[in-house]
Parts: structure tokens; C-alpha cells; sequence
């Protein structure tokens, strides 16, 4: 199947009410589980690659290309998105490495300053054809700020939002309403009130970044509150790691440990699938 565009999985969850999950691609096997979990659940993903991802291999081209390649072999549809990216040389690399979509993350900067350079990324994605997603307000668990999801003035005010959107001409807004980066347990309490009137005044998706921490009855309530683009990635690393630490003693051969963890990874996210599907489906009466 040809691989999606980020934009159309959105604009459709969006339409429906319901979830676009995104799964973090950290290493090969990530992406070989994702597309497996997502066909096994017959639910469409996006397959996401961040900025320290692209650290971490020293190049973002040879990931993004085993992506696409994956995503092209799929029974179900996959988009390609590079997360949290930072660094205007790495989002200039997007467009010729099978990128539909980039979240361009000047979070940490005062507002005025990211303000003008999303503005800046808006301007060069839109010239080349991308979808890029941007963010306002404090995620928690970013160690370029030590401010928590919970401290005063972290949260994204809506009234600052509309102005934000206007000005720079994103297509999606990733929003801190409660949520963490790298939470191992499922207790971040999301502002709901919060994200309805985000949903109320703003004409682009909402992101959740951190939602690995959100209990799934809680992310079910936000997505129905008005989320649309839901960003998963500790929870797979939770399964992957835990598999692995069992596997390693087996054999010295990579493969014996990596393939039940990587299976590990699959099964949660046709899980996570599972857990969010047809939000917008009426119940049956009882």
C-alpha cells in the first residue's frame, strides 16, 4: 500500500472524532512491530521519528527509508512524521526522506521567539508540500525545562493558542494539558475543561505528546474532549525493554532476544489500536 500522508490520517480521525495514534520508531524493529501491530489491528498509524532518534543513528535517512519502505509493504496505512525537531538543518532534510509531516518544537523558547521561528518552519514546510505541527505551552519531562505538567503558567492558554495559530499558519498544535514525556506508569491526570475549550476556539488537530502516562480511560475522555493526534512511544519501550531483559541470557544471538521483543512491541500497539478505535461509533443499546 502507498504510504499515507500524516495530513489525511489526521483530517479523517479528525472528522470522526477519534484518535491518530503516532508511535515512536527508535530502532528498526520499532518500525517492523508498529506496521505489524497496526495490521493486525486493521488500524491505520503514523510512524514518527524524532529529532533524538536521528541522534542516535547520526543520519535521519537510513531509518526514514526502512520506514517507508515498511510502511509501502503494509496492508493498512502509515504516514511518516519527524518529531521534536529543533534543529532547521534536520527539518530541511524532511522532504527528501519520505516525510509527510514535521512537528517543529520551538516549546522551550519564550513565546515571541517561537512564535517567529515556527512561523519560519510553517513557511519552508508549506513550500514543500509538508504538514507541520507545532507546540505551545510546557509538555512535563523536557530536560530543557525543569518546570513540571502541573506548575503554574505551563498550560496552554487558549486565547494565547488562537493568536499562535493565526500568526504562524500551523496545521496541528501539540498542547500541555497534564501530560509527561518518558512517564513508565499510567497516572498523568489531563485537564479536560482545558482541552474542550482548546477544541472550542481552534480550527487545527490537537496533539498529545506524553501520552504513555495517560490511563486509556483518560485518553478515551480527551479524545472525545477534542485530541485528535495522539503520540505514543515509553509504552513500547517499556514492553520492548521488559522482553529483552528476560531474553538476554538465552543466546548470544541478537535475534533470539530481539524478535519476542519486538513482538513485545507489537502486541502493545494492536492493544493501544484496540483501546482507541471507534470512539465516535454510537453504543448499542442495552
Amino acid at each position: 500500500m502507498p504510504i499515507e500522508s500524516t495530513a489525511a490520517l489526521v483530517s479523517r480521525a479528525r472528522a470522526l472524532r477519534q484518535a491518530a495514534p503516532a508511535f515512536n520508531v527508535i530502532t528498526l524493529e520499532h518500525a517492523e512491530a508498529i506496521a505489524a501491530g497496526a495490521e493486525r489491528a486493521g488500524r491505520p498509524a503514523i510512524l514518527q521519528i524524532s529529532e533524538n532518534a536521528v541522534r542516535y543513528h547520526g543520519a535521519v535517512a537510513p531509518l526514514a527509508c526502512a520506514c517507508v519502505a515498511i510502511a509501502a509493504a503494509c496492508d493498512v496505512p502509515l504516514a511518516l512524521h519527524l518529531d521534536h525537531v529543533t534543529d532547521v538543518e534536520l527539518l530541511h532534510l524532511a522532504a527528501d526522506c519520505g516525510f509527510s509531516s514535521v512537528m517543529f518544537d520551538g516549546g522551550a523558547l519564550p513565546y515571541a521567539q517561537n512564535l517567529h521561528a515556527t512561523a519560519d518552519a510553517v513557511r519552508w514546510a508549506h513550500e514543500h508540500e509538508l504538514w507541520l505541527e507545532a507546540e505551545l505551552g510546557y509538555v512535563g519531562g523536557k530536560p530543557d525545562m525543569p518546570a513540571g505538567a502541573h506548575a503554574a503558567g505551563v498550560r496552554t492558554d487558549p486565547s494565547e493558542a488562537v493568536a499562535f495559530v493565526a500568526a504562524t499558519g500551523v496545521d496541528a498544535l501539540a498542547v500541555a494539558v497534564g501530560s509527561s514525556h518518558a512517564m513508565a506508569e499510567r497516572r498523568a491526570e489531563l485537564d479536560l475543561a482545558l482541552i474542550g475549550r482548546l477544541h472550542d476556539v481552534l480550527d487545527v488537530p490537537l496533539v498529545l505528546h506524553g501520552s504513555s502516562g495517560v490511563p486509556v480511560a483518560g485518553l478515551r475522555a480527551a479524545i472525545a474532549a477534542g485530541l485528535t493526534k495522539i503520540n505514543i512511544g515509553t509504552a513500547l519501550n517499556v514492553a520492548f525493554t521488559e522482553t529483552l531483559r528476560r531474553g538476554l541470557g538465552a543466546s548470544p544471538d541478537p535475534r533470539r532476544y530481539l524478535a519476542p521483543a519486538r513482538d513485545a512491541i507489537a502486541d502493545e500497539v494492536t492493544r493501544l489500536l484496540a483501546d482507541l478505535a471507534d470512539l465516535a461509533e454510537p453504543t448499542s443499546p442495552t
